[in-house]
């Protein structure tokens, strides 16, 4: 009995070991995806600074190269009306990823896109995520404390919403995004 017992026990402790080398393994490739991801977004931090013109990037760059709308219709093989209307499209933002490939192609551009996080960085996001999910859930669990008389005091309370957010980054909850 008492070796079964002792086996269980080996058995348990042994599946933890490999559960949590596992999750921890899980965080850091995490981790590390999100430093990839950040180190190719890099170029692109810069992008807040720049204005997108009124009448869209295809006509103020058409116009700028002196290039008539009949002659960006013919190299994408399309007419002059139809340029005014790839061009009237853009500012709306109902032009679609591939016309404006298409035109990059046809005026010899290359045609990127991409996300930057508001905040400079993937981690400055998850943080400010984190710590707004943190504390919602703290406050929530005071306000239900403070009810029953056994609410924390506001030092303690930073000190939870500090931990929590930590936790919660570390985990990479998906309720992150709720």
């Amino acid at each position: 009995m008492f070796t079964f017992l002792y086996i269980c026990n080996y058995i348990s402790l042994l599946f933890n070991l490999i559960v949590n080398s596992i999750n921890y393994k899980m965080r850091n490739k995490r981790k590390l995806l999100i430093e990839q991801l950040d180190q190719k977004l890099k170029p692109f931090q810069k992008t807040e600074l720049v204005l997108i013109p009124d009448k869209g990037w295809i006509h103020t760059i058409r116009v700028a190269l002196n290039m008539t709308m009949a002659q960006l219709g013919n190299k994408l093989k399309i007419t002059r009306q139809g340029v005014k209307r790839l061009e009237d499209n853009e500012p709306k933002g109902t032009i679609t990823i591939k016309s404006l490939k298409e035109i990059g192609e046809a005026m010899d551009l290359k045609f990127v896109y991409g996300f930057v996080p508001k905040d400079g960085n993937f981690d400055n996001l998850i943080n400010t995520k984190a710590e707004k999910l943190a504390q919602k859930i703290v406050l929530r669990t005071n306000q239900n404390m403070k009810l029953e008389g056994q609410g924390i005091g506001d030092e303690k309370m930073n000190e939870t919403i500090k931990d929590l957010a930590n936790e919660i980054k570390r985990e990479m909850r998906k309720s992150l995004w709720d």
